[in-house]
């Protein structure tokens, strides 16, 4: 089908306090994932690899760290004029304020979509850990003849009070949310489950223009609460069943239309273990649909002699003798010393775990040097040593210095 000419906005600003301390000194987009990865790279690549490349990242809080990683790992072609991931943060064209809410932000940036006259408008979120085929919900959309498509998540009945729910009839048309509901309203085609929202919506340019104007003469900032119930009555409004969405290279053994907002300390760490195993929950080794960023200029690992169970480990470490590793996520140029036990851990970029040290449960943001002998992740007095303990019991120590 052929498609008309498409303009992406991802929202990339969010502080992600409920992730601190990973985000004292970045935004939550640009936390690090996986072992090469941060999770503003997850929506760039289902932009990318659907052939989408106007792309426009509305920052705000703490945006350095994404800046440099955008300028660094994020550069498309100069030559073709519509191809491009540009960083804009806040313009303040209304005045001394920053972005109020999804929709302002949008709405201060109204010119770039003017200047860029697209048939379409892409407002997709940047916190999230998935693979889409964006094409396929433009497909939905343009079937559809629909002003605003929402990506909806199937939800059992019993999980989806804690999301917005969307109520849709039998042609999956919106007619109506719910804000976190006690009795949720299941989807027509499956009583036992519930669509839930993704953040992920397609505008048809015009009406997004003219809903973005409406609202801000009322102060309204925000496309869940604001926008999308503005449109119901007097729009097309269509909800894409995410489930529905194929993937090629995707495995037997994934899990279905895998999709995890990683906003809590706990579900960061559970993404991570969700990447981990012989049959793994998500996948990121898929070379039909790949997660980029470009590259790593780190060497290859060296190991001189380890037990390593269930583990990922990327460029650039260096493991030395009688380390254990299991169940564990090791990111690019971490250096383990003799006799070291990881288990059930995150180790982020260039730290150094000395001599004899036992970490369980524990998530070491960047260049860090934990000391010899350390034990982290058995006592309940770990706080004294300056670390953070999530209320799941995860330990988390904070980045060390400023370098990101």
């Amino acid at each position: 089908m052929s498609h008309p000419k498409v303009l992406a906005f991802v929202l990339a600003g969010g502080k992600g306090e409920r992730l601190f301390p990973l985000t004292a000194f970045r935004s939550k987009p640009a936390v690090p994932f996986g072992g090469r990865y941060r999770i503003v790279d997850f929506v760039l690549s289902n932009l990318v690899n659907s052939h989408i490349f106007s792309i426009y990242l509305l920052v705000q809080y703490k945006s350095q760290s994404l800046i440099e990683h955008i300028r660094q790992q994020w550069v498309m072609s100069p030559i073709i004029r519509d191809q491009f991931i540009a960083v804009v943060p806040p313009q303040m064209r209304m005045g001394p304020e920053w972005f109020q809410g999804t929709a302002d932000a949008v709405f201060q940036n109204i010119n770039l979509i003017t200047n860029h006259n697209p048939g379409l408008v892409l407002v997709f979120g940047a916190d999230h850990i998935y693979r889409m085929d964006i094409r396929q919900m433009i497909d939905f959309h343009l079937i559809k003849g629909a002003d605003v498509t929402v990506a909806a998540r199937p939800v059992p009945l019993e999980e989806a009070s804690a999301f917005g729910v969307i109520q849709t009839d039998n042609e999956n048309r919106i007619i109506g949310f719910q804000e976190k509901p006690e009795n949720p309203a299941p989807m027509p085609s499956d009583s036992s489950r519930a669509y839930v929202s993704l953040g992920n919506y397609i505008f048809t340019t015009e009406v997004l223009i003219n809903a973005l104007i409406a609202a801000q003469s009322k102060k309204h900032h925000d496309f869940g609460a604001h926008i999308l119930p503005s449109l119901v009555d007097t729009g097309r409004l269509f909800a894409y069943d995410f489930e529905s969405n194929l993937i090629p290279g995707i495995k037997p053994y994934e899990e279905k239309g895998y999709w995890r907002d990683v906003g809590t300390i706990k579900a960061f760490f559970d993404a991570h273990m969700d990447l981990l195993g012989e049959k793994p929950a998500f996948e990121l080794n898929n070379p039909h649909w790949p997660i980029y960023p470009s590259g790593q200029k780190a060497p290859a690992s060296k190991i001189l002699r380890a037990d390593i169970e269930n583990s990922m480990v990327s460029e650039g470490v260096t493991i030395y003798k009688n380390v254990r590793i299991k169940n564990s996520v090791i990111r690019t140029g971490v250096v383990i010393e003799d006799n070291v036990v990881v288990e059930d851990s995150i180790i982020m970029d260039f730290t150094v775990l000395k001599k004899g040290c036992h970490l369980k449960n524990v998530i070491v943001d960047k260049h860090n040097v934990i000391k010899e002998g350390s034990r982290i992740g058995f006592d309940p007095q770990d706080e004294r040593f300056g670390l953070h303990i999530d209320s799941s019991g995860i330990r988390v120590i904070p980045r060390k210095g400023w370098r990101d």
